[in-house]
């Protein structure tokens, strides 16, 4: 901070260097003058001044040294001694003020916001339902299984929505227990099932390690985003290959699939919100959240989330559930 302090007092110097400078020069010209006597001077009120820029600097400093290490919701507890650093003072904590009420507000209308589109996902589901209810009694089988289809979209868009939604707060709607994997990949397949049935893709299961601990609606909802995937970039008639196993004391759940595979220029942004891919432009079916959120929605439960991918043959995506003592704190079990 002295470098910053002598260049924020370069005038001051530069002035005293001139008038140091233009007592010699006077005296060189005036032969009158004694020399010696004024070089005698020039000294002794440059070590003066020395001390005195010592002095000025820690005594200007320290205001700026407690005003960098202060945040702004202390601004206001900051001692300032002089009128200009009073100044400063009352100047950051009146905008740290106004900036608080303006995340205040924005925050409640944000909270608002996001009631309004909860309650109008809940709304929406309830029409879904009515509508389940007549596909289901349809005769006609192709217009039954293309309807089913298409209101599966809609069903999985809002539940994408929905949990994208809940996502920033879902800390506070953990519930840790001991869950079955077998039970909730079979519940995830079934939901996926008219979909899978258009296509011609089955599935594959082994399950060697099948009981987790974690929260079953949220680890439900990754593995449905992974699912989805899976299932929407399989070839028609490829199968998808799950299996669970243990492994250095935790779960590791794979899911398989025999499509597309994704690109290495792809690879590393998969997880990345929006992004969809460089080589599928045209596919505007995708939203680029599935994944996204399905990254964001494992890191509170702990969950690990890899990919391996050759182009062309298909895609592995990994979850690693965590050990039992890493979740001690969070379920008191």
């Amino acid at each position: 901070m002295f470098k910053d302090f002598l260049v924020e007092r370069k005038s001051w110097i530069a002035m005293f260097v001139a008038l140091e400078l233009l007592s010699l020069f006077i005296a060189y010209v005036d032969p009158t003058l004694p020399v010696e006597s004024l070089l005698y001077i020039v000294f002794l009120s440059s070590c003066l001044f020395l001390v005195f820029l010592f002095y000025r600097y820690h005594k200007e400093t320290r205001f700026y040294k407690t005003l960098k290490e202060t945040n702004l919701t202390t601004s206001s507890s900051i001692e300032a001694e002089r009128p200009f650093e009073k100044m400063v003072r009352d100047t950051i904590t009146l905008q740290a003020t106004e900036l608080k009420k303006d995340i205040s507000f924005k925050q409640n209308s944000l909270e608002k916001q996001k009631d309004e589109l909860l309650s109008w996902i809940h709304e929406v589901k309830t029409p879904l339902t009515a509508m389940q209810l007549i596909i289901d009694r349809l005769d006609n089988k192709d217009s039954k299984a293309s309807l089913q289809y298409e209101w599966l979209r809609i069903h999985l868009l809002l539940d994408q929505q929905l949990h994208q939604k809940r996502i920033p707060f879902m800390e506070n709607d953990l519930y840790i227990e001991k869950v079955d994997l077998r039970q909730l990949v079979f519940s995830e397949i079934k939901t996926l099932q008219s979909w899978c049935m258009q296509k011609g893709i089955g599935f594959e299961t082994v399950f060697e390690g099948s009981e987790v601990l974690t929260d079953a609606k949220w680890a439900g909802f990754i593995i449905r985003q992974l699912l989805t995937n899976a299932v929407k970039y399989s070839n028609e008639t490829a199968d998808i290959t799950i299996r669970s196993f243990d492994y250095n004391g935790g779960t590791v759940l794979e899911i398989k699939d025999f499509g597309t595979g994704i690109s290495a220029r792809d690879l590393s942004r998969i997880f990345d919100k929006g992004y969809t891919s460089t080589s599928k432009h045209h596919d505007n079916k995708a939203t680029g959240m599935g994944l996204y959120l399905a990254k964001k929605a494992a890191s509170p439960l702990l969950i690990s989330i890899s990919v391996i991918s050759t182009p062309g043959e298909g895609s592995v995506f990994t979850l690693t559930f965590p050990k039992r003592n890493a979740f001690n704190e969070l379920s008191g079990m």
